[in-house]
């Protein structure tokens, strides 16, 4: 396994299972300490794709299970690294970019803290799901699309195929059915 040093702390890669260890610390570290791991974390991010694109460049449709994975390690699948993929693959950069693009639940930029995702199909809207979004847009102080300040984000979903307890939302990856405004601000721990 790969050993990984984030500045003043090290964390181990292992394929599927998020990074441990320095990520966290910096997280909840000083911004100072967090503007001194920064310049480091480039150089990680490449050893982590370069893991990545090792287990899955030689397997046919690796491209695929290669950008899950390596979203899965970083949080997100950094869009100034698709000529890594390309290159791995045999692609341009394009058809890279083509793949990551069309897949929603794909990311190219650092996730918030928090991300509630909304049902707003048919069924949820029938239930409250409009006046639902409009609270949390207020509580969070964001719109649905964008990250707040606070690191909560709101993204839209059409349908997690949980029509019959609408509106139906999932917070954090954990899916919750007739929510309301409060019981989704009480997870997210929102004031």
């Amino acid at each position: 396994m790969p050993l990984l040093t984030f500045g003043f702390s090290q964390a181990v890669y292992q394929p599927g299972a998020p990074l441990r260890g320095a990520g966290i610390l910096c997280a909840q570290t000083s911004t100072r300490l967090v503007t001194i791991l920064t310049d480091n974390l480039t150089e990680n991010v490449e050893t982590v794709l370069q893991a990545v694109l090792a287990a899955w460049s030689n397997k046919p449709g690796g491209l695929l299970p290669a950008l899950r994975e390596a979203q899965i390690q970083l949080g997100y699948v950094p869009p100034d690294r698709l000529d890594l993929f390309a290159d791995a693959f045999n692609l341009s950069r394009a058809e890279v970019h083509g793949v990551l693009s069309f897949y929603h639940d794909f990311r190219t930029s650092p996730p918030s803290r928090h991300t509630v995702r909304l049902c707003r199909a048919e069924a949820c809207q029938a239930v409250g799901a409009e006046t639902l979004a409009a609270a949390l847009e207020q509580a969070c102080a964001t719109a649905f699309g964008t990250d707040s300040a606070g690191g909560v984000s709101l993204e839209t979903v059409y349908c997690f195929g949980n029509c019959a307890v609408g509106p139906t939302a999932e917070v954090d990856g954990r899916l919750i059915g007739q929510v309301d405004a409060d019981r989704i601000l009480e997870l997210l721990e929102v004031e």
